[in-house]
């Protein structure tokens, strides 16, 4: 049986630990040529071994600090000049952190918006210009449900997920004409070292139970996803419903989420 990925190159960021790895063994699995991206090169090593194993094709990795963007454009041209085709840019590298927003230090939140915004959109521009020359290409923006709600302590996390949603909503018209396919995935709590940094009770895994998503298998479901005109996956189900009730009755929203909700 063919698989889905057979000859597709597909590059993800922030694929040393967490989703981003478990994406890559994904679609390692499917064949994928892979190119992924990170600053921790001994975890890349490692995970791009793996790949190739899965696969029996090519994987390659770059090091990469979304942050800094003139190292960012320098790698993407040499990556570019090497993989002259990019099927699918997985935007997943980010961080978050849990705390009060009066007690929040500024620094820690512009590096935030650095990272899950503003790096993700100086790379995605770079990519998308390439796939629009291909007449081809499918961009998968990793959100979060904490960009459809916003709860106490997530007030900087949240807002640079409304922004990556927003993007994204805009993005997907702009390159729809052009052939290229635009996705958000906006997922609730998943079961990875993210929360080493975000969560600084050390207790919120744990508190949200079964809620938690489990990375290898929500994996499956982002790359089973690629090259089809799907416009966002919210997982899981319980919370894409809160989501939607939150936009038809806030007041209740807001009475829920500080209420039942606030687990941080």
């Amino acid at each position: 049986m063919a698989r889905r990925l057979e000859g597709k190159t597909v590059l993800i960021t922030g694929a040393s630990s967490g989703l981003g790895e478990q994406l890559a063994y994904s679609a390692a699995k499917e064949g994928a040529i892979l190119i992924l991206c990170a600053r921790r090169e001994d975890k890349l090593v490692t995970i791009t071994q793996q790949c190739t194993q899965l696969s029996g094709k090519e994987a390659t990795y770059y090091l990469m600090d979304i942050t800094d963007y003139e190292m960012t454009e320098l790698v993407l041209d040499r990556m570019i000049r090497r993989f002259t085709k990019i099927d699918v840019l997985i935007n997943n590298a980010g961080f978050g952190l849990f705390r009060e927003f009066l007690s929040f230090e500024m620094e820690t939140a512009e590096k935030m918006f650095q990272v899950n915004v503003l790096g993700l959109m100086h790379l995605t521009k770079k990519i998308a210009n390439h796939m629009v020359t291909q007449e081809q290409g499918h961009i998968i923006n990793i959100g979060s449900q904490g960009g459809k709600i916003a709860s106490p302590k997530s007030s900087v996390y949240s807002a640079t997920k409304f922004a990556v949603i927003g993007f994204s909503n805009a993005l997907r018209l702009e390159l729809k004409p052009k052939g290229v396919i635009v996705t958000t995935i906006n997922p609730g709590p998943i079961k990875t070292n993210f929360f080493d940094i975000a969560d600084e009770t050390g207790n919120y895994l744990d508190s949200i139970g079964k809620l938690a998503i489990d990375p290898s298998v929500l994996s499956k479901k982002i790359v089973n996803l690629i090259g089809k005109n799907k416009r966002e996956l919210n997982t899981p189900k319980i919370m894409e419903v809160a989501s939607r009730m939150s936009s038809l009755f806030p007041k209740l929203s807001d009475i829920l989420t500080v209420s039942l909700f606030n687990k941080k």
